[in-house]
């Protein structure tokens, strides 16, 4: 079997743009003149009658997604006006396509059928423009179809890699036992950078845990965050070392919001802590050691980053968090109690950072970064080393809302000031990172980029000047 594709980011990288460009204003214009064309009628009827019941099945449905959205706390980015209009029109479309079939024409049933999925196509662009998922068309197809990701090889042609001195990692995927958690996942991928086949047999490399966002599969990081370049391009200045990085499912599918905590919705965290780690060192040989183990972790991510670590840091003493809340968080307090532990207001301490923290008291050798979105000033001189400052530039973000900058409520800003305060009451090194952004993948690959030397440093491997 091969062990990489030859060219492994045709498809991820490169291609139709899904975030600007000609593509997503196409689809919208697309919409619009369909719709025009469905309902210019010229009877009073339908102006006095059906028009005003399509328009307000069309506010109905706005105002349904907008309400059910702030209601299930499914984002701590405001979404776009543009959105709700968008899931307006869609639910109008399909009014008229139902309500103005009786004596319509022919080309105006035809325009009020093909305005319904042109409507929904716009609302999926301008979702995925607003948190950047698929940043191509040809990524999203990529995911559709469950193609493979860069440099994803089976773990059958590890051994014919081994000695060969290859130029990139390889993408394994694993289908990891659940025999601790009973969490039913999907299939997961680890990632082995160039040094792991050096030698007769695999070295004692360190491991990281990558973690994404509230809706994710554990292709994420790759596909939508597309951080396989900056892998090797890092890889390529070090010497081929870099952690091998383990892309885990916290979810079990892809709406499941477990939050990587035990509970109604899968015993995530048991999964992540007692089936992965386990297995990993086992299979790869990943020292066991706390100091040798970090969690990257974007949005949902980044709190069970935060989570994970102050709640074992017997396995892990480094993390990354970007973006994420200052808790497991599935609405308000009394609404993630019941969602996300079945009413047990115990389960909600057990899981909670800040009494964890305050707990357990002092830690031994345990840091992490908060990389957050904000329009606050930031002291450079106050970075660890190693670390980069991120830039997201207007061509890499999705569009959309920002985040909360006065960092009120359980926003990421104001999350990140809470947990780094608690951090070093407990003896925990931290660091909070600002930037202006959108909560988006693109934003999550920039900190990807800037925090992984430090990372890499963290747990045990030189880094070379030039990464």
């Amino acid at each position: 079997m091969p062990t990489a594709n030859l060219n492994p980011f045709d498809g991820f990288h490169k291609g139709i743009s899904l975030l600007h460009g000609w593509l997503p204003l196409t689809i919208e214009i697309i919409a619009v003149v369909l719709l025009v064309i469905a309902i210019v009628r010229l009877t009073r009827r339908w102006w006095l009658i059906r028009m005003p019941i399509a328009i307000v099945l069309g506010v109905a449905g706005a105002i349904v997604g907008w309400e059910y959205t702030n209601n299930q706390g499914l984002a701590s980015d405001p979404a776009p006006v543009l959105l709700w209009i968008c899931v307006g029109l869609m639910v109008g479309a399909l009014a008229v396509a139902v309500i103005g079939w009786p004596r319509a024409r022919w080309w105006q049933r035809t325009a009020a059928i093909l305005a319904v999925p042109f409507a929904v196509a716009s609302t999926g662009v301008v979702l995925n423009q607003w948190v950047g998922y698929y940043p191509t068309w040809q990524s999203a197809w990529s995911s559709i179809t469950a193609g493979p990701l860069p440099h994803q090889t089976d773990a059958s042609a590890l051994a014919g890699i081994r000695g060969t001195n290859p130029k990139t990692g390889v993408v394994v995927p694993v289908d990891i036992p659940d025999t601790a958690s009973g969490f039913k996942h999907r299939t997961e991928y680890v990632y082995l950078p160039p040094a792991w086949f050096a030698g007769p047999t695999p070295p004692s490399l360190p491991a990281v845990m990558m973690i994404g966002g509230e809706f994710n599969t554990p292709g994420d990081w790759m596909r939508s965050g597309e951080i396989m370049p900056t892998i090797d391009k890092f890889t390529a200045a070090n010497n081929g070392q870099a952690p091998i990085l383990v892309f885990a499912d916290s979810g079990g599918s892809f709406n499941n919001d477990t939050e990587c905590v035990n509970g109604p919705r899968g015993n995530a965290a048991d999964h992540l802590t007692k089936d992965v780690v386990p297995y990993v060192e086992k299979t790869f040989n990943v020292s066991p050691d706390p100091a040798h183990w970090a969690v990257i972790g974007w949005s949902m991510g980044g709190t069970c980053a935060v989570d994970m670590t102050v709640m074992h840091p017997e396995l892990f003493h480094t993390f990354v968090d970007i973006a994420g809340d200052v808790g497991p968080d599935s609405g308000d307090k009394a609404q993630t109690i019941q969602r996300l532990y079945g009413g047990n207001a115990a389960q909600w301490a057990h899981f909670d950072p800040m009494t964890v923290m305050d707990k357990h008291g002092q830690y031994t050798g345990v840091a992490g970064l908060y990389d957050d979105l904000t329009a606050m000033h930031f002291d450079r001189s106050k970075l660890p080393k190693g670390f980069k400052m991120p830039t997201v530039n207007e061509g890499q973000v999705g569009k959309g809302g920002q985040d909360d900058m006065m960092g009120g409520g359980n926003s990421e800003v104001g999350a990140a000031e809470k947990l780094c305060a608690e951090n070093k009451k407990v003896g925990i090194e931290c660091t909070i990172h600002t930037t202006q952004g959108g909560h988006t993948w693109q934003f999550a690959e920039a900190a990807f980029d800037s925090s992984l030397a430090w990372v890499t440093a963290r747990v045990g491997l030189p880094v070379s000047a030039n990464s």
